[in-house]
């Protein structure tokens, strides 16, 4: 999984090391637990200062890029929260009343679920907020049972433990959490803090023609004739992800604020950010970012006006990339010209899964199995596409998971969608997490990452808990 990274990949360290790690950890989590149950506001900052960055881990010639920060974020904040919750719960079932905890709504976790279970007979029910917490379990539940018969446990096995699980965790506590226009305010002004320092790296790596992390991109960049940046991140794909994400939350405030100075300092950022974005070269961030941006558009003025605007945009850019010189290096044009290195190889990846999913159609060949069975049957496959996803998440699905995994899929977008946008139109938190998740979600369509992203997983604890407010009256005024 290409992913940010705060240093070089290091081994697994001996029993005592090993040990004297654990402890600093605990000791860092008590810590964090008390200051969350003194400022439960804590824990949403921290977890989205602590998202992007990953430490990548070799043990048996595998290397798996851990987010050890988030880790121990999401262990503070269960702790702090979610566990004596689950305690005033099995109190308050056994005959004692028990008070709502930090971030809890007034009637209590129980009591909402508990109404919300009554009309769970009804289709239409899944496609609310507590019908999409179910689907995303349920897709959990189905990737765990899916890895019994994996081509690859190993790997399979490490994504559901070091992603999967960790990152429902964190769904449920942002779900959770009692937002208000403060708090949001302040997560977002973490993210563009965060976003304006990776862009600033990437520019001193642009300028000096040198990456600090990536020898993958090192070596590609040998090769390319331009030069792609990726930050402190190990794809530059994944730095062009997280800056799009954060750049339509501020095009949200940009939009939606009234003060000027507000608006110029949004715009100064957004500058920032583009230029950083365009170093990256990445195509499928840019497309995500025009995406985010049209839903804006649509919902700030007119949709259909955002229609036709959007179908002439990518009308004028298909013309540009088709008429365009071979020294533009789109890939179409020029020595090897074609849609296979226009793409980076992709358009053979997704072709390789369908194939996979046409062999194995009802269960698949198990999760994280895509590349062993894309090396076993394409055996003279470039080394490059031999460890690689499909870089198009349904495909990727499609062949790990099979029919019952690709219908699960499909219905966990369609809740996502429906729960994140119904009626957000005159609430711009709720705007700006319904757009960056479409963003989010055309991305993983055209490179990769999406239940394996906590990204995906914080935009939706986020939306459903801005969906739940709204449903029940409790919306803060934003």
């Amino acid at each position: 999984m290409s992913a940010l990274s705060t240093a070089l990949a290091v081994k697994l360290p001996g029993a005592g090391v090993l040990a004297g790690v654990l402890a600093g950890a605990l000791v860092v989590v008590a810590a964090l637990v008390v200051l969350m149950r003194r400022r439960p506001e804590a824990f949403p900052l921290l977890a989205i200062l602590a998202l992007p960055f990953r430490l990548p881990i070799s043990a048996e010639g595998r290397t798996v890029n851990l987010l050890i920060p988030l880790y121990l974020v999401v262990a503070a904040g269960a702790l702090a929260h979610l566990v004596p919750r689950l305690l005033s719960r099995r109190s308050a079932t056994a005959g004692v009343a028990g008070e709502p905890g930090p971030g809890m709504p007034e009637d209590g976790l129980e009591g909402r679920h508990t109404r919300e279970a009554v009309s769970l007979r009804h289709p239409s029910t899944w496609l609310t907020p507590r019908g999409l917490e179910l689907v995303l379990m349920t897709a959990v539940a189905l990737y765990a049972v899916q890895t019994l018969y994996s081509a690859d446990q190993a790997k399979a096995a490490a994504n559901l433990a070091f992603f999967y699980i960790p990152f429902a965790l964190l769904f449920l506590l942002m779900r959770e959490v009692r937002w208000t226009r403060q708090l949001l305010l302040q997560c977002l002004g973490i993210a563009v803090v965060l976003a304006v320092l990776f862009a600033g790296i990437g520019f001193v790596e642009y300028q000096r023609k040198a990456l600090f992390l990536n020898p993958k991109v090192v070596a590609a960049n040998e090769y390319d004739n331009y030069f792609r940046v990726n930050s402190v991140f190990f794809d530059p794909n994944i730095y062009g992800r997280f800056l799009a994400l954060v750049m339509i939350a501020v095009t949200t405030v940009v939009l939606w604020v009234s003060r000027r100075r507000d608006v110029l300092l949004g715009a100064a950022v957004l500058a920032w950010a583009l230029a950083g974005l365009v170093t990256s070269f990445s195509q499928s961030s840019i497309a995500a970012l025009l995406l985010g941006l049209a839903v804006l558009a649509a919902l700030r003025w007119d949709v259909r006006g955002t229609l036709y605007v959007s179908a002439g945009v990518l009308a004028l850019g298909l013309a540009l990339v088709l008429l365009a010189p071979a020294s533009l290096h789109f890939g179409l044009k020029g020595t090897g010209g074609s849609t296979s290195n226009a793409t980076s190889g992709r358009t053979k990846l997704v072709s390789g899964g369908l194939e996979l999913f046409a062999e194995r159609p009802l269960q698949g060949y198990g999760p994280g199995s895509f590349e062993t069975e894309y090396k076993r049957h394409n055996s003279g496959a470039g080394a490059q596409n031999a460890t690689s996803a499909s870089h198009t998440i349904p495909v990727t699905v499609a062949a790990e998971q099979g029919i019952l995994g690709l219908g699960v899929y499909v219905v966990l977008l369609l809740s996502a969608l429906v729960v994140l946008f119904r009626g957000a139109g005159r609430s711009p938190p709720r705007i700006a997490i319904a757009a960056s998740f479409a963003g989010l979600l055309l991305h993983t369509w055209t490179y990769a990452d999406f239940l394996e992203d906590p990204l995906t997983w914080t935009l939706l604890g986020i939306g459903v808990a801005l969906a739940g407010a709204a449903r029940t009256g409790r919306a803060s005024s934003f």
